[in-house]
């Protein structure tokens, strides 16, 4: 049986929280006993970079082959970035590098979302039914046309469940968060349910999201409007890498 290591690769932020996150994921990556180790680094922004991690990865010698998760909600040039620049050591190794698909397209993010929506309105005493709520996703935004096509499928997964689903982007893409507000103020919804779906608490979940988003519902004639947890460490993102892991490590055993 081949012996595997597995790397993270995030896009990187400042924030602790972001870090604590991901050594939480990577611990419970190692409950699952599949991996010798479980490590995480950053595409830019903050230490250890992808030439750390995949250092400190390839010295341990008690792989045969290491699985490179590229832990992006959305498959873009930045996820591309990741993967070339993680592969270049493959002519320097001996080691079998296997990358994963990024964290998109699948049912688990769905229900991710449709927890955190659920859980925001249980804190705030709103009993409601679902089909009652509305519901606004905030992305990050891209240029690249599959971060809309991976937004598009969990709003679309959503939709049927709840009034009405839209969503916006922080940055880059439109509609922005205050085009987004007054497309759910012409709703005129009894309550609106605000997810952040980023992975991590970092910058813009802190901070930058709620710069635009506040004002803009001040401005609005929403009355109440409930903002979510971000992803983060949830179990059933560990069981959603664990199960991008193993697509590859399969394929490779075949």
């Amino acid at each position: 049986m081949k012996r595997r290591g597995l790397l993270l690769i995030d896009r990187g932020s400042r924030e602790r929280e972001a870090s604590e996150e991901l050594e939480e994921i990577c611990a419970g990556i190692m409950k699952s006993g599949q991996y010798e180790f479980a490590e995480y680094c950053f595409l830019e922004v903050e230490p250890p970079y992808i030439e750390d991690g995949m250092a400190k990865c390839l010295r341990d010698d008690r792989i045969d082959s290491l699985v490179i998760v590229p832990y992006f909600l959305y498959p873009g040039k930045k996820v591309k970035n990741a993967v070339s620049d993680a592969i270049a050591y493959q002519k320097d190794t001996k080691v079998k590098l296997l990358v994963t698909r990024a964290m998109s397209m699948h049912r688990t993010l769905i229900d991710i979302v449709q927890s955190r929506v659920s859980a925001a309105l249980r804190e705030n005493g709103v009993s409601l039914p679902d089909e009652e709520v509305d519901v606004m996703i905030i992305g990050h935004g891209s240029v690249d046309p599959n971060a809309q096509r991976s937004m598009d499928y969990i709003v679309d997964g959503l939709k049927g469940r709840y009034r009405n689903v839209s969503r916006c982007w922080l940055e880059i893409e439109q509609p922005d968060i205050f085009a987004g507000v007054r497309k759910c103020e012409s709703d005129n919804p009894e309550a609106l349910a605000v997810v952040f779906y980023f992975l991590h608490e970092g910058a813009h979940v802190k901070t930058d999201i709620n710069n635009d988003l506040m004002p803009a519902l001040e401005k609005s004639s929403i009355p109440n409007a409930y903002i979510t947890k971000h992803i983060g460490a949830d179990p059933r993102i560990i069981d959603l890498i664990l199960e991008r892991a193993a697509e590859v490590a399969e394929s490779d055993d075949g």
